[in-house]
This record gives C-alpha cells, sequence and structure tokens, in this order.
C-alpha cells in the first residue's frame, strides 16, 4: 500500500515538515511513503480552470497511486491552512474518490481543534476523500516529536501517533477493495451525483 503525506505550511523548515517526517518515518504499515511539502512547489490559486501549475501532474500521479493520503496544516487565526484548502479543491475525483485521509493539525500552543473541524465538515467536498474517525493534534509542537522525548505528553503522543496509522492503514486496506468493486460494479447514477450536496 501507497501512502502520501501533504504538509501545507507556507514557512520552510516548519514544525508541520517536522511532524511530516515524524509520521513518514512510523508508517511502517505502508510499502511506500512520499512527503509532498506544498511550499516547495509554485500550485496557482485554484479557479475551476485545467491550469493547475507545471508541478501538478507529478503532485496528481503521486496521489493517484496513493491508497491513503494523511493532510497536515498548521493551525493559522484558528483555521486551516489555505494552502492546504486550495490544494484539496484541486484534487479531483479521478485522484481521490473514495480514499481515506487523516487529518493532522500542528499548533505552537494548545489549539489545533478548529483547523481538524473545518477540514472534516468541508475537505472532502467534491474530491471524495474520506476523512476516517482518527485524526491528530499535535500541540506545543516545538516541543514534541524532536529526536529525544521531552515528557509523558510527547510519548503519549507517540503512541497515539502509532494507534492512529494502524487504522488509516486498515482504512487503506478497506477502501481499496470498496473502489476496485465500484469500478467493475457502479453504483447507479454516479455521474449524476458526482460531488457532494
Amino acid at each position: 500500500m501507497n501512502l502520501v503525506i501533504i504538509s501545507a505550511s507556507h514557512r520552510v523548515k516548519s514544525q508541520t515538515s517536522k511532524v511530516a517526517r515524524f509520521l513518514q518515518n512510523q508508517a511502517t504499515q505502508f510499502q511506500d511513503v512520499k512527503h509532498i511539502e506544498l511550499s516547495q512547489y509554485n500550485l496557482p490559486f485554484w479557479d475551476g480552470s485545467e491550469n493547475k501549475g507545471e508541478a501538478w501532474p507529478q503532485i496528481k500521479l503521486s496521489v493517484e497511486n496513493a491508497d491513503a493520503i494523511i493532510a497536515i496544516t498548521p493551525e493559522w487565526n484558528g483555521m486551516a491552512s489555505p494552502l492546504l484548502k486550495n490544494f484539496l479543491m484541486m484534487c479531483d475525483l479521478d485522484m481521490t474518490d473514495n480514499k481515506p485521509v487523516m487529518y493532522v493539525s500542528v499548533s505552537s500552543g494548545i489549539g489545533g481543534a478548529y483547523p481538524i473541524a473545518e477540514l472534516k465538515m468541508d475537505g472532502g467536498k467534491n474530491n471524495g476523500l474520506i476523512a476516517i474517525s482518527e485524526h491528530l493534534i499535535i500541540r506545543n509542537v516545538e516541543q514534541a516529536l524532536n529526536i529525544e522525548l521531552t515528557g509523558k505528553h510527547d510519548e503519549q503522543l507517540r503512541k497515539r501517533i502509532d494507534y492512529s496509522l494502524e487504522m488509516l492503514a486498515r482504512y487503506a486496506k478497506s477502501l481499496s477493495e470498496l473502489r476496485k468493486k465500484l469500478l467493475t460494479n457502479p453504483v447507479t447514477n454516479s455521474n449524476s451525483f458526482a460531488y457532494g450536496m
């Protein structure tokens, strides 16, 4: 199984990227794990057109080949990153429909819940991504997931990450079977109702 991790900070050398690299190392349930750091690509703002920038074909291929996705956002003013929201709007059904996504929010303080609520509400609108029941909120991120354990909270967080990755892998396996079945036996009127209500 393949996993793609999207980190969506606008900043280079961000805490979001640090979290992505940690998850990449821990995701041993997957044979291939790719990390796409959106700040390294000059993606245009989505306008509904076919123009998605020069880097899009490479990103699209990685996402199409993925069995699961992790989308990581920093919390900015209590909201998900505009870079991640833009990416999610650029994803078409042919690359993400019925694929599991686990959302991860990164906060320098004790926040981080609002981006998860926002993404679970509308992150799968029109792209068919299925938010799994698990999500992660990495609070006080500067003190978490570094090389050395920094205390009980960091230890518990690492255990939660391992559990969440295992759940994501199980969703990925189950939903890959569903996607295969839908190819051979599509739901009646699926073209008429392709997008969320």
